[in-house]
């Protein structure tokens, strides 16, 4: 049927309200779909931010910075299906924060606040709602500003850096210590190339760090080892992961240093080789400390020999050897004949250079396959090993007394003369065992000086008798003064032109009621080795003085007193002093004392002694040499010292007639003397030959046997009283005694 146009009229306007409906529909259809997938693009957004937070372990947040609230989104994994799921909670910025680090927070904020940086960063303590605080690093920007551009809302992201703080805080420690450790530390590959090192290694090799590292360990390569040697320690480090020990490197000057290694492999998690690290110690110093000790703990530092402690662990190995083998063992023990008076006439300082020379001489003597050892002093010991007899140890003591017949040579090109004595034990004849040894060859030694010294002795068991009597006698003397047991006794001089006794010479004698007459060639050395000497020598100064003061209160005021010093006596820098108080006190004249001192202590430095004599001869005291001829005598130095008499030593005498090298010693001694405008006194003459020939030289005085023998006080004085020539004023052979 036919649709009338006014139907047609109302039919368009329904169709297009129905067209406008349906598209009305799908609008809202598309938009309901746009939306949905604008949801879903928000959704998977979200749950994007949340899986990026997740992963990375940060914590979204934002600050309104007007009321100083905070809000914070943390994500947590839901164990179930893994899913992440985010909260949000409110709070406020103040009490978040640590009170400790609050201060410095606020700081960087008010920093980022005033534009003075282009974003918020800042460490800090905060609480992890569990009581505890953990680290985290925030860092945010403005979201939001006001019309003025004042910032209104922060947002940013907080990580939790407790577990990375702490590593790096490791990290800058471990880094601080390498710095500062005095150890040198060298990273290096697998290749052995240096990959770091610290600046004590810097300071050791000499090195700057852009010379070392990337080159090969190699660089430090001493000379001192060959290229194997190296290769071998690196074979070790690989193969056993670490290797210790003290090799010789070399700086970059090419100096050389001993230096002890540590290397310890660093391996991965999956125990995969890494780095190697070495840590390096310069041990020179320390080495050359240990041998100094090593020497000074074995050898002594004046002469280089083997002190005591080297000698015993040598003897000891000898007598294990000798033991072994069936051998025979000598030990020696030497002392320097008078080396205490040369060395305080000397000097310390000339002392140690005899002592050195002496040592010398000694090792050269016996040769370098035995061993020459000090023990301290003027003491030294010879180890002989191999000996087929004993007199093979007599032999080698022989050589040693010849060797030093000759001079030592100073270092100032100074010539000295000295003697050993010797003393010899043997293994396995006398002991078994090295102090033993070394005791019993001291006690032979001793027996040796007691003999005349510049000789040698070997030990027997009776020798320990006279050790021990010896040291009896040393007890004693220690209380001889106060027992008085000491006694003077006189010996007259006869002046041959005069045919008169002028003078006595004091000796002193020793009565002990224990040990009877104790003669003075036993205990004058113990007096002089103990120190007792000063005391017993003022004694003997005085006493003899004394005793002529009393003669010359008799009518004898033209004799004369001579006493004998010690060297100790002379040294003592106030004994001058001693001299001029004793002649004060006893009203005596300087003129009436001669003192007398032997050829040995005066001759020994003949300028120092020089110096030391002039305040006696200021005085107006005589000196006399004692003993003229015995010692190491040198003429040229008798015009230099202000002596006024020489007395010829008995050995000189007593042959005198029967030997004609003796009598020109005497003779000779005697012009030379006179030449000089010196007195000559002969000692020990005995004969009527003796006198005659001494008269015959022009002799001045004599004394001896012949004239008188020591004498006490009393019986000297009526000798000399009574004595007269039978042919007056003749001093013919027959001048007899009433």
């Amino acid at each position: 049927m036919l649709t009338s146009p006014d139907d047609l009229r109302l039919l368009v306007p329904a169709a297009a309200a129905s067209l406008l409906l349906v598209a009305l529909v799908v609008i809202l259809l598309r938009r309901r779909r746009s939306e949905r997938s604008y949801v879903a693009r928000l959704l998977d957004r979200e749950e994007r931010l949340k899986l990026a937070l997740w992963a990375t372990g940060e914590r979204y947040w934002d600050y309104d910075v007007a009321s100083g609230k905070l809000h914070r989104l943390s994500t947590d994994t839901q164990t179930r299906n893994h899913a992440v799921d985010m909260t949000e909670d409110v709070i406020d910025g103040v009490d978040l924060v640590h009170p400790d680090d609050l201060p410095m927070v606020r700081q960087r904020l008010d920093a980022y606040l005033a534009g003075q940086t282009g974003n918020f960063l800042a460490e800090a303590r905060i609480a992890d709602g569990q009581g505890d605080w953990i680290w985290v690093r925030a860092r945010g920007r403005a979201v939001a500003r006001d019309a003025d551009g004042r910032i209104l809302h922060i947002a940013g992201t907080a990580l939790n850096i407790t577990g990375t703080r702490a590593a790096e805080r490791e990290l800058r420690i471990s880094s601080e210590v390498l710095r500062s450790m005095n150890e040198a530390v060298a990273v290096i590959d697998r290749n052995f190339d240096f990959v770091s090192v610290n600046p004590a290694f810097l300071r050791m090799t000499g090195y700057d760090e852009g010379d070392v590292i990337g080159r090969n360990a190699s660089l430090l390569d001493s000379l001192q080892h060959d290229a194997a040697f190296y290769q071998h320690i690196r074979d070790q480090i690989r193969k056993r992961g670490r290797w210790n020990g003290e090799i010789w490197q070399r700086r970059k000057d090419g100096e050389e240093f001993l230096c002890q290694i540590e290397s310890s492999t660093v391996y991965d998690k999956n125990g995969e080789l890494i780095l190697y690290v070495t840590v390096l110690n310069d041990i020179t110093q320390q080495k050359r400390a240990e041998q100094e000790l090593r020497y000074l703990a074995n050898f002594d530092t004046l002469t280089n020999l083997p002190n005591r402690s080297l000698l015993s662990e040598r003897l000891s190995r000898a007598i294990v050897r000798a033991h072994r083998e069936d051998n025979r063992i000598a030990v020696l023990f030497l002392d320097l004949d008078r080396f205490k008076d040369v060395n305080d006439s000397l000097g310390h300082a000339a002392g140690d250079r005899i002592l050195r020379a002496a040592a010398a001489r000694l090792q050269q003597t016996v040769g370098m396959h035995h061993t020459v050892a000090r023990l301290g002093g003027d003491e030294f010991t010879v180890v002989l090993e191999n000996l087929d007899s004993p007199e093979d140890a007599d032999r080698v003591a022989r050589e040693i007394i010849m060797a030093f017949e000759a001079p030592l040579l100073l270092d100032d090109r100074r010539e000295i003369a000295i003697s050993p004595s010797i003393g010899i034990s043997l293994y396995p004849d006398h002991a078994h065992v090295p102090t033993e040894l070394l005791k019993q060859a001291d006690t032979a030694m001793y027996q040796a000086k007691a003999a005349g010294r510049r000789t040698f002795m070997r030990y027997d068991d009776a020798m320990d008798v006279a050790v021990r009597q010896r040291a009896t006698i040393s007890g004693a003397l220690r209380k001889v003064l106060d027992r008085g047991e000491l006694r003077l006794v006189f010996q007259p001089r006869l002046a041959l032109s005069k045919a008169r006794i002028t003078g006595v010479e004091a000796l002193l004698r020793w009565h002990s009621d224990e040990h009877g007459e104790i003669p003075p060639v036993d205990f004058i050395p113990m007096a002089e080795e103990s120190g007792l000497i000063l005391e017993i020598g003022e004694w003997v100064l005085r006493e003899a003085c004394l005793t002529l003061q009393r003669w010359r209160q008799h009518g004898l005021d033209h004799l004369t007193v001579s006493v004998n010093v010690s060297v100790l006596q002379l040294l003592r820098g106030d004994f001058p002093d001693v001299v001029n108080r004793v002649l004060t006190d006893i009203d005596l004249p300087p003129s009436a004392l001669e003192l007398e001192l032997t050829e040995s202590v005066l001759m020994a430095n003949a300028e120092h002694t020089a110096a030391k004599l002039q305040a006696f001869r200021a005085l107006g005291v005589s000196l006399a040499i004692d003993d003229f001829g015995t010692g190491y005598s040198s003429l040229a130095y008798l015009k230099r010292l202000p002596i006024t008499t020489i007395k010829i030593d008995k050995a000189f005498i007593g042959d005198l007639t029967h030997d004609p090298e003796d009598a020109a010693i005497t003779s000779t001694v005697i012009t030379m003397a006179h030449s000089l405008g010196l007195n000559v006194v002969a000692e020990g003459v005995e004969t009527d030959a003796q006198l005659r020939f001494l008269a015959s030289q022009h002799c001045d005085e004599v004394q001896g046997f012949w004239l008188s023998p020591p004498l006490d006080a009393h019986a000297c004085l009526a000798f000399i009283r009574n004595w007269r020539p039978v042919a007056q004023g003749s001093a013919a052979p027959s001048l007899a005694t009433p």
